[in-house]
């Protein structure tokens, strides 16, 4: 079993980790999906979100782009980050689970020039 966290709003990938809308997690078995909830973002605050999704048992965390400090704290923490995903989140999930994504390493490093986060 592993739980797989996708940072979205409602069912699309969103390009901004911290400031998504809700977290769709999903829990997982060899290639299929067993379980779907939506969790609502808690709050964007530094160092937060790495440790609230780590105490919901998640293994992989998946988002547009995201922030190098929750980088850190997910590879601290053992979970697998992947960032550079867009589409609907069940889509990439299933990629996921397939091999078929793979992670760009686009991570924003200026959290005051949203949109460019977004490129």
């Amino acid at each position: 079993m592993m739980k797989i966290a996708v940072a979205c709003e409602k069912e699309i990938v969103t390009g901004h980790f911290g400031h998504c809308e809700n977290f769709n997690i999903y829990e997982t078995e060899g290639d299929s999906i067993k379980n779907k909830v939506s969790v609502p973002n808690p709050g964007h605050k530094p160092g937060f979100l790495p440790n609230f999704l780590n105490d919901l048992g998640v293994n992989v965390i998946i988002s547009g782009g995201m922030g190098g400090g929750a980088v850190d704290i997910f590879n601290e923490k053992n979970i697998e980050v992947i960032v550079g995903a867009s589409g609907d989140s069940t889509d990439i999930v299933k990629a996921y689970l397939n091999g078929e994504l793979e992670s760009t390493g686009s991570v924003c490093h200026e959290h005051s020039h949203h949109d460019e986060c977004e490129s």
